[in-house]
């Protein structure tokens, strides 16, 4: 009887995994986030954007491509050194960020999104925090994962018939940018293989959606799903390990034992924003002794809290709050939001149906169209471990993201 239960427990996780979206609301505000961050930094940067990145910034070209060599990099902004061509690079990484925040032709967004990530960053990684950390992984992640099933113009206009000419179009100027950047030698390697396979099985997913049917492509969007649910574990799986590696070393410190870590930035010029808050902040002993200890408290327990919804929602809330403090405190927003992006992974379902709800009554349905009135939806919380009834399998005309 045992084995039975085993075997049928196996099958319905199986059956899980394969035919549902699972975190399709999560990774929604994820996407959306991480997109709204990079984007709010790349318009903040404007005026600073030739010392930070450009080819007469302090890091020359030669220079750049010698460290990009050392650690097999990606950047298209190293591909030229002219003006031209990296006034051009920063407007498509602003546009990449607008369209997969918008979620318009999510798939495609996404690795465009990625790309312009990737080059900015690389081009001068002598100026990254950690919130950049957060931001160049949830960029990579973000490509494997269906991230416009919600919340998303791809989700609004999902059965809007006819051809899909600008997806097409899109993929093909992609498809043409790679073949003729290996052709002047600019690409190689491992990125060539890589840009090479993501337009080999968007072609491949492409002929199936559009000339077959049945069995081949059922198969598509059980492999797809299967991608997509293993990009939201890997994503939860991040977001735990950052705050457990950082509780942890925390704890190895003398200020943070002693209670007193939370003060020294706070007397730092260069993050004191506003000082006479920052004073009254520091002045007393009790606030500070909070911060340093519930700041070690929450990281260390947080990968624990998974376990119980209520307990992981209020610690959540918590490491949220926390880091809207720092954002103010020590005026790092992009930081904060960095960190706050990729903590929207654990959010309930239950609250992100609320504020479907609530926005679809102004903009009208953000999602695929459910079976009934009262069907959950195409995606339990598998981030979060909210209750709910059992979600309805999501179809392939339903799951598949507008490319």
């Amino acid at each position: 009887m045992s084995e039975t239960k085993r075997g049928n427990a196996l099958a319905r996780g199986y059956e899980r995994i394969t035919r549902s979206t699972l975190g399709a609301y999560q990774t929604a505000v994820v996407r959306i986030g991480v997109a709204a961050t990079w984007l709010g930094f790349l318009l903040r940067e404007w005026p600073n954007r030739h010392e930070l990145y450009g080819p007469e910034g302090p890091l020359s070209s030669d220079l750049a491509t010698q460290l990009l060599q050392e650690d097999a990099a990606f950047t298209v902004l190293l591909w030229s050194d002219t003006g031209w061509w990296f006034e051009l690079c920063y407007v498509f990484a602003i546009l990449a960020s607008l369209a997969l925040l918008l979620g318009w032709r999510t798939r495609t967004a996404s690795v465009l999104f990625m790309i312009g990530v990737l080059s900015v960053q690389n081009r001068n990684g002598f100026i990254d925090d950690g919130g950049d950390n957060v931001l160049h992984l949830m960029a990579i992640y973000l490509v494997f994962a269906r991230c416009g099933e919600r919340f998303s113009l791809d989700a609004v206009f999902r059965r809007r018939e006819g051809r899909d000419v600008p997806g097409v179009l899109l993929w093909s100027l992609v498809a043409l940018t790679v073949l003729t950047a290996w052709a002047f030698g600019v690409l190689g390697g491992g990125w060539l293989l890589i840009f090479t396979g993501l337009l080999a099985v968007h072609a491949v997913w492409w002929i199936v959606d559009r000339f077959t049917g049945g069995e081949p492509r059922a198969v598509c969007d059980m492999a797809t799903n299967l991608v997509h649910n293993g990009a939201v574990l890997v994503i939860i799986v991040q977001v735990c390990v950052l705050y457990a590696s950082a509780g942890w070393y925390k704890i190895e410190g003398t200020r943070w034992q002693d209670g007193t870590a939370a003060y020294y930035p706070l007397q730092v010029d260069v993050f004191t924003p506003w000082p006479a808050l920052s004073d009254a902040v520091s002045a007393y002993g009790l606030p500070i002794l909070l911060m340093t200890y519930g700041t070690v408290i929450m990281q260390v327990a947080f990968p624990f809290t998974l376990f119980n919804r209520r307990i992981k929602n209020v610690v959540l809330a918590c490491l949220i709050a926390e880091h809207i403090g720092i954002a103010i405190l020590l005026g790092l927003p992009f930081f904060s939001l960095a960190i706050i992006s990729a903590d929207l992974i654990f959010l309930p379902t239950s609250l992100l149906r609320r504020v479907e709800a609530r926005v679809g009554g102004w903009f009208g349905p953000l999602g695929p169209r459910r079976r009934g009135a009262d069907a959950p939806g195409v995606s339990d919380d598998a981030a979060a471990t909210d209750d709910g009834a059992p979600t309805t399998p999501t179809t392939s005309t339903e799951a598949l993201d507008r490319v």
